[in-house]
Protein backbone atom coordinates (compact mmCIF):
# COMPACT_ATOMS: atom_id res chain seq x y z
CA UNK A 1 0.00 0.00 0.00
CA UNK A 2 2.75 2.12 0.75
CA UNK A 3 4.76 1.94 -2.31
CA UNK A 4 1.59 2.38 -4.18
CA UNK A 5 1.08 5.38 -1.80
CA UNK A 6 4.28 6.54 -3.03
CA UNK A 7 4.41 6.04 -6.76
CA UNK A 8 1.02 7.58 -6.92
CA UNK A 9 2.69 10.92 -5.87
CA UNK A 10 5.32 10.85 -8.43
CA UNK A 11 9.19 11.15 -6.44
CA UNK A 12 10.70 14.34 -6.01
CA UNK A 13 13.09 13.88 -4.04
CA UNK A 14 14.89 10.14 -4.11
CA UNK A 15 17.88 9.43 -1.72
CA UNK A 16 20.13 6.61 -2.92
CA UNK A 17 22.71 4.46 -1.27
CA UNK A 18 23.86 7.53 0.27
CA UNK A 19 27.03 7.59 2.34
CA UNK A 20 28.23 10.62 3.83
CA UNK A 21 29.38 12.52 6.75
CA UNK A 22 32.16 14.76 7.85
CA UNK A 23 35.67 15.27 6.17
CA UNK A 24 36.48 11.46 6.49
CA UNK A 25 33.92 10.77 9.42
CA UNK A 26 31.26 8.74 7.94
CA UNK A 27 27.75 9.14 9.58
CA UNK A 28 25.66 7.67 6.99
CA UNK A 29 25.53 4.51 5.47
CA UNK A 30 23.75 3.40 2.52
CA UNK A 31 20.89 5.96 3.49
CA UNK A 32 17.51 4.85 0.86
CA UNK A 33 15.07 8.13 1.43
CA UNK A 34 12.33 9.35 -1.23
CA UNK A 35 9.73 12.47 -0.96
CA UNK A 36 7.04 12.73 -3.05
CA UNK A 37 5.37 15.28 -4.75
CA UNK A 38 3.46 16.97 -2.24
CA UNK A 39 4.24 14.66 0.58
CA UNK A 40 4.71 15.41 3.92
CA UNK A 41 7.79 12.86 5.32
CA UNK A 42 9.92 13.22 9.02
CA UNK A 43 12.84 11.45 9.93
CA UNK A 44 13.06 10.78 13.58
CA UNK A 45 15.56 8.85 15.65
CA UNK A 46 17.81 8.51 18.41
CA UNK A 47 20.90 11.69 19.37
CA UNK A 48 23.45 10.77 17.15
CA UNK A 49 21.65 8.60 14.39
CA UNK A 50 22.16 11.18 11.34
CA UNK A 51 19.18 12.82 11.29
CA UNK A 52 20.29 16.45 10.79
CA UNK A 53 23.25 14.96 8.76
CA UNK A 54 20.81 13.08 6.18
CA UNK A 55 19.14 16.75 5.90
CA UNK A 56 22.36 18.67 5.18
CA UNK A 57 23.49 15.65 2.96
CA UNK A 58 20.31 16.49 0.61
CA UNK A 59 21.40 19.99 0.70
CA UNK A 60 24.86 19.68 -0.13
CA UNK A 61 26.21 20.79 2.96
CA UNK A 62 28.21 17.70 3.95
CA UNK A 63 31.35 15.33 2.68
CA UNK A 64 29.64 13.29 0.07
CA UNK A 65 31.18 9.52 0.18
CA UNK A 66 28.90 7.56 -2.37
CA UNK A 67 25.19 7.09 -3.83
CA UNK A 68 22.82 9.89 -5.41
CA UNK A 69 20.67 12.66 -4.37
CA UNK A 70 18.23 13.41 -7.31
CA UNK A 71 15.98 16.08 -7.55
CA UNK A 72 12.62 16.78 -9.45
CA UNK A 73 14.62 14.20 -11.70
CA UNK A 74 18.26 16.29 -11.96
CA UNK A 75 21.06 14.88 -10.02
CA UNK A 76 22.29 17.27 -6.93
CA UNK A 77 24.45 14.64 -5.50
CA UNK A 78 27.47 16.96 -6.24
CA UNK A 79 25.92 20.34 -5.93
CA UNK A 80 26.64 23.32 -3.49
CA UNK A 81 23.65 24.67 -1.79
CA UNK A 82 24.04 27.81 -4.21
CA UNK A 83 23.07 25.82 -7.17
CA UNK A 84 20.59 23.46 -5.15
CA UNK A 85 18.33 26.35 -4.48
CA UNK A 86 17.95 27.21 -7.92
CA UNK A 87 16.17 23.48 -8.57
CA UNK A 88 13.31 24.05 -5.95
CA UNK A 89 14.66 23.44 -2.67
CA UNK A 90 14.99 25.67 0.64
CA UNK A 91 16.51 24.61 3.80
CA UNK A 92 15.95 25.85 7.22
CA UNK A 93 18.52 25.08 10.10
CA UNK A 94 18.10 24.74 13.43
CA UNK A 95 20.50 26.98 14.26
CA UNK A 96 21.88 30.41 13.22
CA UNK A 97 18.41 30.97 10.64
CA UNK A 98 18.06 34.49 10.90
CA UNK A 99 20.46 37.17 9.69
CA UNK A 100 20.27 38.88 13.67
CA UNK A 101 21.08 42.54 12.64
CA UNK A 102 18.81 42.35 9.69
CA UNK A 103 15.20 43.56 10.07
CA UNK A 104 12.41 40.92 9.02
CA UNK A 105 11.92 42.53 5.10
CA UNK A 106 15.35 42.66 5.10
CA UNK A 107 16.02 39.06 5.96
CA UNK A 108 12.99 37.92 3.63
CA UNK A 109 14.48 39.56 0.87
CA UNK A 110 17.60 37.94 1.42
CA UNK A 111 15.59 34.96 0.08
CA UNK A 112 15.10 36.03 -2.81
CA UNK A 113 18.62 37.03 -3.51
CA UNK A 114 19.14 34.84 -6.56
CA UNK A 115 16.35 36.97 -8.30
CA UNK A 116 16.67 40.55 -9.75
CA UNK A 117 14.28 42.01 -7.89
CA UNK A 118 12.04 40.67 -4.49
CA UNK A 119 9.04 39.34 -5.67
CA UNK A 120 6.28 41.63 -4.17
CA UNK A 121 3.70 38.83 -4.62
CA UNK A 122 6.01 36.24 -2.80
CA UNK A 123 6.83 38.93 0.21
CA UNK A 124 2.89 38.88 0.22
CA UNK A 125 2.55 35.61 0.51
CA UNK A 126 4.90 35.39 3.46
CA UNK A 127 3.33 37.74 5.23
CA UNK A 128 -0.32 36.10 5.05
CA UNK A 129 1.19 33.28 6.17
CA UNK A 130 2.86 34.59 9.20
CA UNK A 131 0.69 38.29 9.85
CA UNK A 132 3.00 38.78 12.81
CA UNK A 133 6.56 39.78 10.51
CA UNK A 134 4.05 42.01 8.28
CA UNK A 135 3.93 43.90 11.46
CA UNK A 136 7.30 43.43 12.51
CA UNK A 137 9.11 43.78 9.49
CA UNK A 138 11.12 46.78 10.30
CA UNK A 139 11.74 45.14 13.61
CA UNK A 140 15.74 43.35 14.19
CA UNK A 141 14.95 40.01 13.72
CA UNK A 142 17.64 39.57 16.36
CA UNK A 143 15.10 40.77 19.32
CA UNK A 144 12.35 38.66 18.23
CA UNK A 145 11.23 35.54 20.49
CA UNK A 146 13.02 32.01 19.63
CA UNK A 147 9.12 31.50 17.53
CA UNK A 148 8.91 34.67 15.60
CA UNK A 149 12.33 33.64 14.48
CA UNK A 150 11.70 30.05 13.77
CA UNK A 151 8.64 31.75 11.04
CA UNK A 152 11.04 34.36 9.72
CA UNK A 153 13.41 31.73 8.44
CA UNK A 154 10.54 29.46 7.15
CA UNK A 155 9.35 32.64 5.46
CA UNK A 156 12.86 33.43 4.02
CA UNK A 157 12.92 29.89 2.37
CA UNK A 158 9.30 30.21 1.50
CA UNK A 159 10.19 33.57 -0.54
CA UNK A 160 11.56 31.42 -3.82
CA UNK A 161 8.32 29.61 -3.37
CA UNK A 162 10.40 25.63 -3.13
CA UNK A 163 8.72 22.51 -4.49
CA UNK A 164 10.59 21.15 -1.12
CA UNK A 165 11.10 22.67 2.38
CA UNK A 166 14.05 21.17 4.10
CA UNK A 167 13.23 21.60 8.45
CA UNK A 168 15.54 20.75 10.85
CA UNK A 169 14.44 20.47 13.91
CA UNK A 170 11.64 23.34 13.59
CA UNK A 171 10.21 22.93 17.18
CA UNK A 172 13.64 23.19 18.87
CA UNK A 173 13.89 25.76 21.78
CA UNK A 174 10.04 26.73 21.61
CA UNK A 175 7.91 26.72 24.47
CA UNK A 176 5.55 23.97 24.59
CA UNK A 177 2.63 26.56 24.26
CA UNK A 178 4.14 27.47 20.96
CA UNK A 179 5.00 23.96 19.50
CA UNK A 180 1.43 22.85 18.57
CA UNK A 181 1.48 26.41 16.69
CA UNK A 182 4.26 25.65 14.56
CA UNK A 183 3.25 22.26 13.92
CA UNK A 184 -0.08 23.49 12.39
CA UNK A 185 1.93 26.75 10.29
CA UNK A 186 4.02 23.32 8.88
CA UNK A 187 0.84 21.50 7.78
CA UNK A 188 -0.79 24.87 6.45
CA UNK A 189 2.24 24.79 4.32
CA UNK A 190 2.23 21.70 3.13
CA UNK A 191 -1.75 21.63 2.55
CA UNK A 192 -0.81 24.43 0.02
CA UNK A 193 1.28 21.80 -1.80
CA UNK A 194 4.92 22.52 -0.29
CA UNK A 195 6.35 19.00 -0.36
CA UNK A 196 8.48 18.70 3.50
CA UNK A 197 11.03 17.13 4.85
CA UNK A 198 11.22 17.31 8.67
CA UNK A 199 13.99 16.13 11.13
CA UNK A 200 12.22 16.45 14.72
CA UNK A 201 13.11 15.85 17.92
CA UNK A 202 9.52 15.94 19.52
CA UNK A 203 8.80 12.33 17.13
CA UNK A 204 5.56 11.78 18.67
CA UNK A 205 3.40 14.83 17.07
CA UNK A 206 5.77 14.81 13.96
CA UNK A 207 4.91 11.36 12.93
CA UNK A 208 0.85 11.92 14.02
CA UNK A 209 1.05 14.66 11.71
CA UNK A 210 3.38 13.46 8.51
CA UNK A 211 2.46 11.14 5.38
CA UNK A 212 5.34 8.81 6.28
CA UNK A 213 8.34 8.29 8.76
CA UNK A 214 12.04 6.87 8.73
CA UNK A 215 13.58 5.90 11.81
CA UNK A 216 17.34 6.30 11.38
CA UNK A 217 19.71 4.38 13.28
CA UNK A 218 23.53 4.72 13.60
CA UNK A 219 23.05 6.36 10.00
CA UNK A 220 21.49 3.78 8.51
CA UNK A 221 17.83 3.27 7.88
CA UNK A 222 15.96 1.45 10.38
CA UNK A 223 12.17 1.54 10.10
CA UNK A 224 9.90 3.21 7.92
CA UNK A 225 6.26 3.41 7.11
CA UNK A 226 3.34 6.14 7.54
CA UNK A 227 3.74 7.81 10.28
CA UNK A 228 0.58 5.84 11.61
CA UNK A 229 2.65 2.67 10.92
CA UNK A 230 5.20 3.93 12.81
CA UNK A 231 2.95 5.27 16.23
CA UNK A 232 1.21 1.96 15.96
CA UNK A 233 4.73 -0.58 15.86
CA UNK A 234 5.41 -1.68 19.37
CA UNK A 235 9.18 -1.99 18.96
CA UNK A 236 9.64 1.50 17.30
CA UNK A 237 7.15 2.78 20.44
CA UNK A 238 9.12 1.05 22.87
CA UNK A 239 12.74 1.41 21.58
CA UNK A 240 12.56 5.58 20.10
CA UNK A 241 9.48 6.71 21.39
CA UNK A 242 9.49 6.38 25.11
CA UNK A 243 6.63 3.82 25.16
Amino acid sequence: MEAEETRARETLLEVSNLDAGYGDLQILTDLEMTVGRGEYVTIVGPNGAGKSTAMKSVFGLTSHMGGTVTFDGTDITQMVPEEIIHHGLGYVPQNDNVFSSLTVRENLEMGAYILDEVPEDALQAVFDRFPILERRQEQKAGTMSGGQQQMLAMGRALMLEPKLLLLDEPSAGLAPDLVADMFDRIDDINDAGTAILMVEQNAKEALRRCDRGYVLVNGKNGYVGSGRDLLDDEEVRQRFLGG
